[in-house]
């Protein structure tokens, strides 16, 4: 009867824990506004048994003026037992997720924070986050994390938005019971052996977004090799894997190996050449997390060509580019993370599987498009608000569209400038209008109008052919005020041209074929 009185209560307190959901994003708190985060250092101490962390987090900061508040997130179910600053204790208060810490009078720019307690269970992840507690199939613990809808408040404390990425990187140290190894972001620094214990040092001295902040626990094996970067530079390459599933792990570099490829071939080097380009097996189906993207698709490998292609992997591996050097400070402009790295899948299809495997795919995504909301989302979105299918599924048919209106010969050169741009990468956060001003002034072209149609809106324009005279049609795109270049086959052959509502005669005598290939995203 004892026992029901203690574990009945605590099974409903678990239970609640897990049911919450958390966001983040929206407008960023006003006192949050007031300071930026340099650098994030990590000391974390997990227990599996337990499903717990323990650890002290110092955060280094900067403002411009004397702060009266820090105020950081952090999830209530983990307990804060004190504040350092200047190494003296300060208050602080801890309420609805939230940590407000009272500075001492000094120009401390350091705040260390320890904290500790049950962590968050992942309900459905990677799309509901958390940790995953898993046991491989030697009975041996398994864990990951992912927290791209919550933040990293799901592990420590943070300014959680967006538009905070700490401009020194962070470092995080993770101790854990032997004979348990932790994969992380950047490079690995240190491995200090404690008894029973080891301690895994990893540091990154790139800008990093909350969420892509990430460890897992596991026993792995490993198979590493150098990428030589099309930029010249030699690229650690490693992934990890159960070791259970080791006889897959040199197959799966190699498919790491040519998707790192196929990539910078499209979008330009590799861009974090100082850390590494890694994969580490994974609890659940996947997330870019920035150097360790998290992979559990399976080794579901595809013959494409020559070569073997995992979707999961290219896609996570993509956002390197799209996601974590170009990176949106509102999650409004979460279509450009997704729907550009979404096209980047497309990509492999048409380097390795050839223009018809490609336009086959385009049309596929194509068709289950339901144009049910904006790809862009209104300012000040959270990441619930703006995460739908259809940033993925139309974000990347809108840059297909853009690649048939524009031509490969303008369209690779200028989606390689921006990636490669200094004012949209790393420190620099960008927005749609950064993109579409980006894309129309280095093309020379006028593109208004298609972006927002097709960015902004859920309009398609209407294809109209009609009939006219013994041997012509007239083709119209009804519904919008200006012209986009179309493909048409006629029977006296191909031809591109500029259609609007006011629609174009052509001679043919047979009905024209528009849009042939799918460029274009048409009510028919």
């Amino acid at each position: 009867m004892k026992k029901f009185l203690f574990f009945g209560p605590l099974l409903f307190v678990v239970q609640l824990i897990n049911a919450q959901s958390w966001d983040w994003g929206g407008p960023i708190d006003p006192l949050q506004a007031k300071f930026q985060i340099q650098q994030y250092r990590l000391e974390l101490e997990i227990f599996p048994e337990t499903q717990s962390i323990s650890g002290r987090s110092t955060i280094t900061f900067t403002s411009q003026e004397k702060l009266d508040t820090l105020r950081f997130q952090l999830i209530d179910q983990y307990q804060v037992s004190k504040v350092l600053m200047d190494g003296k204790e300060v208050d602080f208060f801890q309420k609805s997720d939230l940590l407000d810490i009272v500075p001492t009078d000094c120009t401390c720019n350091q705040v260390e924070i320890f904290y500790g307690g049950p962590t968050p269970i992942a309900q459905n992840p990677p799309w509901t986050g958390g940790f995953t507690w898993e046991k491989d199939a030697m009975g041996r613990h398994w864990m990951g994390l992912s927290s791209q809808g919550e933040g990293a408040k799901l592990f420590m404390p943070a300014l959680d938005h967006p538009s905070s990425e700490p401009q020194q990187g962070v470092e995080l140290s993770i101790t854990v019971p032997k004979p348990y190894f932790v994969a992380s972001n950047g490079r690995l620094i240190q491995t200090q052996n404690q008894d029973q214990k080891v301690q895994y040092t990893w540091k990154t001295d790139y800008p990093i977004n909350n969420y892509n902040i990430n460890f897992t626990v596991g026993v792995f094996e490993k198979a590493e090799t150098d990428f030589r970067s099309v930029s010249g530079a030699v690229i650690p390459m490693a992934v990890w894997v159960l070791q259970d599933n080791k006889y897959k792990a040199q197959e799966l570099l190699e498919v790491l190996r040519v998707s790192t490829q196929t990539h910078e071939k499209f979008f330009g080097p590799y861009p974090f050449p100082q850390d590494k380009i890694a994969v580490v097996e994974t609890p659940y189906l996947g997330m870019e997390h920035q150097t360790i993207n998290a992979y559990g698709n399976n080794f579901q490998f595809v013959p494409m060509g020559k070569v073997q292609y995992d979707w999961l992997l290219h896609h996570e591996l993509g956002h390197e580019w799209f996601g974590n050097k170009v990176s949106v400070g509102d999650w409004a402009d979460m279509w450009i993370h997704e729907g550009l790295t979404a096209f980047g899948d497309w990509l492999f299809y048409w380097e390795h599987g050839g223009p018809e495997a490609y336009f086959k795919k385009a049309r596929a995504e194509a068709r289950g498009i339901p144009h049910a909301r904006p790809v862009l989302s209104p300012p000040n979105s959270t990441e619930k608000t703006a995460y739908h299918p259809e940033i993925y599924t139309k974000g990347a048919m809108v840059i297909h569209s853009l690649r048939g209106v524009l031509g490969d010969e303008l369209f690779f050169p200028a989606l390689k400038a921006f990636a490669s741009e200094e004012q949209f990468t790393y420190l620099n956060l960008v927005t749609t209008k950064d993109f579409t001003d980006f894309i129309q002034r280095y093309t020379g072209q006028n593109l208004e109008g298609f972006f927002k149609l097709y960015l902004e809106t859920t309009n398609l324009p209407e294809l109209k052919v009609r009939k006219q005279g013994k041997a012509g049609y007239r083709i119209a795109l009804e519904g919008i005020d200006f012209e986009m270049p179309v493909e048409i086959n006629t029977s006296e052959g191909s031809q591109k041209l500029l259609i609007g509502k006011k629609g174009v005669l052509v001679t043919s005598s047979s009905l024209p074929e528009v849009d042939p290939r799918g460029w274009l995203m048409l009510k028919r």
